[in-house]
């Protein structure tokens, strides 16, 4: 009886322990995803003791002009930073994303392109389908610079320059990179 007692209290330590958003590590709520012509992907970053991930669809180029003139993602026009679901992040701390303040909780990122600079809407509905962005529901928005980047035939993000406080989203796709701070307050 004390070794099951002892490994009760060892599971409450460990749950005390684990994210606040453990809930919101499974990216995909929205039913079946197979079959999709994107692959779902996610990224994950360790901020001290707490997780932050990036959930996203990662649309490929196949020879298409995707962001910029000309392109599906034309500058100046609002895109869901993905394909399928709007990009997701999950923070289980208040946090600045692009210089946006956030509470804790889980946040839907649309981005408007740039050739210098890209806008990073953070929006308060994490789990909406596509383009389909109200900006009533925005939280903020800020700037992220984007950078010439060797082709990238399908979309990436990932977590680089991570501390305990702060680390950096970055989106490569195309020929860009568009760098967008994420940082504990």
């Amino acid at each position: 009886m004390r070794r099951l007692t002892l490994f009760a209290a060892a599971l409450a330590s460990a749950a005390m322990l684990a994210p606040a958003n453990l809930e919101a590590q499974n990216c995909w709520t929205n039913g079946d995803t197979a079959g999709r012509p994107s692959p779902l992907d996610s990224a994950m970053v360790t901020m001290g003791d707490d997780v932050v991930k990036v959930c996203y669809g990662a649309p490929s180029a196949r020879g298409r002009t995707m962001v910029g003139e000309g392109g599906t993602h034309p500058f100046g026009q609002p895109w869901r930073t993905g394909a399928n679901e709007a990009t997701a992040i999950h923070l289980p701390f208040a946090a600045t994303v692009a210089g946006v303040e956030v509470e804790a909780g889980s946040y839907s990122i649309y981005t408007v392109p740039g050739a210098d600079s890209w806008g990073i809407h953070v929006n308060s509905v994490a789990d909406r389908w596509g383009t389909q962005m109200n900006a009533a529901n925005d939280v903020g928005t800020g700037t992220a610079p984007a950078f010439a980047n060797e082709h990238v035939e399908t979309l990436n993000l990932t977590f680089e320059n991570a501390s305990a406080d702060a680390a950096t989203l970055v989106l490569r796709w195309e020929g860009y990179r568009v760098e967008i701070p994420v940082a504990r307050r």
